[in-house]
């Protein structure tokens, strides 16, 4: 790679004093500047770290004016004060913040490797970038030699696997560097789409290759190749186990001795994600009818076998472990390798692939009627490959294959490619397209939001048929799960605050199998809970596999109702390792960690309505996410929704009506019973009934700050 130094800045390297370096990086492409900001108290005590550092730069750093693509727009990246820990498992994840295309507010998306705590070790809390380069560039962070550079940069290629190698040798000087090095890439989906992801790198020394994980969510590549950044790579100083130079070392390692024994002894006999990944998934939620088929339309499909956990076992490569953090004792981040790919620029050639996990598979798989692994594993390649977030293409894709079957779209519209649900080579096409911003790539790359417009004044489509079947809110492509018969997660996917995205509240599970939380006020105290529970994890760089997929032995039998999922005692070695780090004696409970998590989730939601949005008409979703839309989904379902009318009273009653009069009543009560949710969750979370936090829950929560009571009192 040939390149030019812009821009070097030379510091000190410093001490990390209980998980924080206490210093931000700064990095502004326009004019090529490069400063540290400094960490105060209140960061640490009000926005923890991770996504609440990146928010609160962010907040301070633009206007509810910017857009995405506006100079001023930045990307933010931090992992929190437990980010690190290689005691503990699961602690290596990193926070993206940024402005997004596809839903124009604030957006985070979390990823594994090893950027965000090689970036701390280098001596930063947070990476902030501003501005937008005049070429391409690449931002470098030594933290052996304690300088950062931005460099141009000038690449045989822009696509993500072959440029990790390039990176490698340019930035690591000799064999044992390898693995200290970790980059930030997009790809030419980035430069094309609205739908971009960022890849971030770890170093998989028994394949002696950089493998990836991906920011998917909200086109955070989009932004990133924006600015004209190639690549972000950071070098690590070599580290020992107490790095981040906790407060309590021996309860640290008291803590994480206990969960690794654990994961040892009972993710083997519970749900084996040591050895399936997140492919486990496929076939309970089949099971359930809950496994998004042909557009989310169905729950279930007899050929999901084809696309199982074990079909893909097979396929797994040189078994364990496969951890994308250091001491993560559960490893599930698995890899193909050997697939030889059969279409695209790389046709012929032999490649490792990342993955595929769980929402790949549900996404371009089963939800676009694709049951052929090996489609799938091809389209898993290129999404990585090009940058191009994988749910939301796969989700988007599923939209146009309905489209195209209910006679929207045609040949002649696509250029020729046939995108009906099934056809695995129509995908991969698109796919190409996409990457290169031509065809009808040029206009599937947009997402469904766009799509929707463009179908209904381009080729005359109706409207609300396009709205009820379109999975997106927010302008944010659902990830995979069938949500008809699970209230709660309805709530789950329409109440975030970045977009319907199962990493802040996955209640499928406990609602429609368990049935935990009958009630809607059990839900809504569930969609209080849990997403700022989730929320927590994302503020200290923590990965929640750990804290409810491996649960103790003894946890069914001990504890009952909610309280089953919520993990208890996990919950207390979560205090453990919190103050083990961090030393903050104020501490005693996993309420004290809910309420770190609520003051950042409510600002979130102030910043969502500085920025135009975060009110109750932004918490719509689509119809398909809360029953059938067709008549063809309501006859595969026709004694269950006939019994569930039957019990409503004569309201509801069905009897002598026709599909679509039932079909209609269904309707009814099922919106119905989403904005008695919606009460429920705004009343639970202290926001008025147009969801805006109270000066009150401002208060309590210690962020009424004047700024952020300016935009909520302009609002209520």
């Amino acid at each position: 790679m040939n390149y030019r130094l812009l821009a070097s800045y030379k510091y000190e390297l410093g001490d990390i004093e209980r998980g924080y370096t206490n210093r931000t990086l700064f990095v502004g492409l326009t004019n090529n500047e490069i400063k540290p900001k400094p960490v105060n108290d209140t960061m640490k005590d009000v926005f923890i770290g991770g996504r609440g550092f990146d928010l609160w730069l962010l907040w301070q750093a633009i206007s509810e004016k910017t857009k995405w693509n506006d100079p001023e727009n930045e990307l933010v990246i931090s992992s929190g004060p437990l980010g690190g820990v290689t005691q503990f498992p699961g602690s290596g994840k990193s926070i993206v913040v940024s402005i997004s295309p596809t839903t124009h507010s604030v957006v985070d998306s979390n990823v594994g490797g090893y950027f965000g705590p090689y970036l701390k070790f280098a001596g930063w809390d947070a990476l902030e970038i501003q501005g937008k380069a005049s070429q391409d560039i690449i931002i470098y962070i030594d933290g052996i030699e304690g300088k950062v550079e931005i460099i141009e940069a000038v690449s045989k290629t822009e696509d993500t696997y072959f440029l990790l190698d390039e990176l490698l040798d340019m930035f690591a000087e000799d064999e044992s560097q390898r693995r200290l090095v970790s980059s930030v890439t997009a790809g030419p989906g980035s430069d094309h789409t609205l739908i971009g992801c960022l890849n971030v790198s770890f170093f998989d020394t028994r394949r002696d290759r950089a493998r990836i994980k991906q920011a998917g969510r909200g086109g955070t590549g989009t932004v990133f190749r924006d600015k004209r950044i190639k690549a972000i790579v950071v070098k690590s100083p070599p580290f020992k186990g107490d790095v981040l130079h906790p407060a309590y070392p021996k309860r640290i390692q008291a803590v994480g001795k206990k969960m690794n024994q654990e994961i040892a002894d009972q993710d083997p006999i519970q749900n084996q994600i040591g050895t399936k990944g997140t492919t486990m998934l496929v076939d309970i939620l089949n099971y359930h009818d809950l496994l998004p088929v042909n557009n989310f339309k169905f729950g279930s499909h007899p050929d999901a076998e084809n696309i199982d956990a074990d079909v893909f076992l097979e396929r797994f490569t040189e078994g364990l472990p496969d951890g994308c953090w250091y001491g993560c004792t559960l490893a599930c981040s698995h890899a193909v390798k050997g697939f030889r790919l059969r279409t695209g620029p790389y046709q012929g050639k032999s490649v490792c692939i990342d993955g595929p996990e769980y929402e790949t598979i549900g996404g371009v798989g089963s939800n676009c009627g694709i049951f052929n692994p090996d489609d799938i594993l091809e389209i898993n390649f290129y999404c990585d490959n090009y940058g191009i977030d994988v749910i939301s293409f796969g989700t988007l894709t599923a939209f146009i294959m309905e489209c195209y079957e209910a006679g929207i779209l045609n040949s002649e519209i696509t250029g020729g490619l046939e995108l009906r649900f099934g056809n695995g080579m129509a995908a991969l096409e698109l796919l190409h397209q996409m990457s290169r911003g031509e065809g009808f790539g040029k206009i599937a790359g947009q997402g469904i939001r766009q799509m929707k417009a463009i179908f209904v004044d381009r080729y005359g489509a109706d409207a609300q048929f396009l709205k009820d079947i379109g999975m997106e809110a927010k302008g944010m492509e659902y990830s995979e799960y069938v949500t008809k018969e699970s209230l709660a997660q309805q709530g789950g996917y329409g109440l975030t605050n970045k977009g319907p995205q199962h990493d802040e509240a996955w209640l499928i599970s406990m609602d429609s199998i368990l049935n935990l939380i009958p009630s809607i006020e059990e839900k809504a105290e569930a969609l209080h809970y849990f997403p700022m529970w989730r929320t927590w994890f994302g503020l200290n760089g923590l990965c929640k596999i750990i804290w409810n997929d491996v649960e103790p032995a003894d946890n069914k039998t001990k504890y009952s109702g909610i309280d089953v999922a919520k993990v208890p005692e996990h919950v207390q070695n979560y205090v453990e390792l919190f103050v083990g780090v961090t030393g903050r004696e104020d501490v005693k409970s996993g309420e004290d960690l809910i309420k770190m998590s609520e003051a950042v989730y409510n600002f979130q939601r102030v910043f969502n309505l500085r920025m135009g949005f975060g009110k109750r008409e932004h918490d719509a979703i689509p119809y398909r996410s809360v029953g059938p839309v067709t008549k063809e989904e309501y006859l595969s379902r026709k004694d269950r929704y006939d019994s569930q009318l039957s019990g409503l009273g004569s309201r509801f009653d069905p009897s002598g009506k026709s599909t679509q009069e039932k079909m209609a009543l269904l309707r009814a009560y099922r919106e119905e019973q989403y904005e008695q949710l919606i009460d429920a969750v705004y009343k639970r979370r202290g926001w008025t009934n147009d969801g805006i936090p109270t000066p009150e829950t401002l208060k309590r929560l210690k962020i009424d700050f004047p700024e952020i009571l300016e935009v909520v009192n302009r609002r209520i």
